[in-house]
């Protein structure tokens, strides 16, 4: 009864440990607006968190949701205290009460703003996790008693990789139906709408997922698979990829055109190598004074990975690799050839990663390499990126 949890009350299906339904909308396209922000996360990081419980659903079902910036939406959150100002159920202040939501069709969802909301960390009140909690019950979800599900009523803490229960699921897609995925060669029926800020510089072509080539790929912020492209970014789920959008809108300050990109979950911090500069960025905001000159690696390298064994970072270029240790800032003076290491791999890369399921994947001319624990290239590999990646 102590720990953090759901202002939402728990009327329990006595009968069966299955989820329960409270309600439900009456249309599979709804709009969402956030009135407000968390102060120790800022708008951009609060908006990232919140975009990406919304995906949460969307993945498993018809629905599909849209951001807006004005005018009144389906589904609207906001953050408020212990006044009764602009809630009627105000909070109890640090801990307990974490937050609440309306069921259909009524689309309050309400935020605690005296929790110290985090992402990465295990400290405070991950964000993220909250939201597609009190989301789910704005789409009319009630707490389940199965105490791994996302709906459960307290709140168990953060989870490195989350994912949705199979209760949640099965829920969901009780009120909603499951996703259905088009056979065509771009799309998939329900994609998740981001909307991002305005960007001033006239665009490059936006890329084709399914027809060109990557620049970078990376397992990211948020547990969200990043592929590059000339200026643009997109997202890659288990249902194909999101629509692409301007790199700088995420990154502020990062141009097209990477080399490479990875991601330390040792740090949490992010890198983006182009030609001789190095990026910094901590979740979406550049570290101060980044960009740094590359000075013990040589310019425009293949490819870059975070290794978890040793939790270091491979570079790549040509047929040779470096590993570097961030919190010593150590490069090995010499590179290695890729193939001592590396058993089956190609040389001259154009992107690699290790991907949440802790293997190496290695991207070149259309194709990927799958490589093992003891980092030999898996069989039957190289596969197409475009059919198996981008699910095309």
């Amino acid at each position: 009864m102590r720990q953090p949890r759901c202002g939402v009350e728990d009327p329990f299906n006595e009968r069966t440990l299955k989820y329960l339904l409270l309600g439900r909308w009456r249309k599979k396209h709804l709009t969402y607006r956030i009135y407000s922000h968390s102060e120790d996360l800022g708008a951009a990081a609060t908006r990232t968190a919140i975009q990406t419980a919304f995906k949460y659903w969307s993945d498993v079902t018809r629905l599909t949701f849209q951001e807006v910036r004005s005018g009144r939406a389906d589904i609207r959150l906001s953050f408020h205290g212990t006044s009764t100002w602009g809630c009627s159920r105000p909070f109890d202040g640090p801990g307990h009460v974490l937050a609440h939501a309306d069921i259909p069709e009524l689309g309050t969802v309400h935020f605690d703003s005296d929790e110290h909301w985090t992402e990465g960390t295990s400290r405070g009140v991950n964000l993220r996790i909250i939201a597609a909690h009190e989301i789910g019950h704005a789409l009319g979800l009630g707490h389940s008693r199965q105490p791994g599900a996302l709906m459960a009523p307290a709140y168990s803490g953060y989870r490195l990789r989350f994912r949705l229960h199979r209760d949640d699921i099965e829920g969901i897609q009780a009120l909603y139906g499951k996703k259905t995925i088009l056979t065509t060669s771009t799309t998939v029926t329900s994609p998740a709408h981001m909307t991002v800020p305005a960007v001033s510089q006239k665009p490059s072509k936006i890329p084709n997922p399914c027809k060109d080539g990557l620049d970078a790929i990376m397992l990211g912020p948020y547990d969200k698979t990043y592929a590059f492209r000339g200026d643009y970014v997109w997202t890659v789920t288990d249902f194909g990829t999101n629509p692409p959008m301007k790199i700088s809108a995420l990154w502020k300050g990062l141009p097209g055109g990477l080399d490479a990109a990875v991601h330390s979950p040792r740090t949490g911090r992010t890198y983006f190598f182009k030609g001789i500069k190095l990026w910094r960025y901590r979740g979406f905001k550049l570290d101060p004074g980044y960009p740094k000159p590359l000075t013990r690696i040589p310019a425009k390298i293949d490819a870059a990975l975070y290794w978890p064994q040793n939790k270091k970072i491979f570079i790549f270029k040509g047929t040779g690799y470096w590993q570097w240790d961030e919190l010593g800032s150590h490069f090995s003076t010499l590179p290695r050839k890729i193939s001592s290491l590396f058993s089956g791999a190609p040389s001259y890369l154009d992107a690699a990663f290790t991907w949440e399921n802790g293997k190496v994947y290695f991207f070149k001319g259309g194709i990927y390499w799958r490589l093992n624990d003891q980092l030999r290239v898996d069989r039957g590999y190289p596969l197409s990126t475009a059919e198996r990646w981008m699910n095309c």
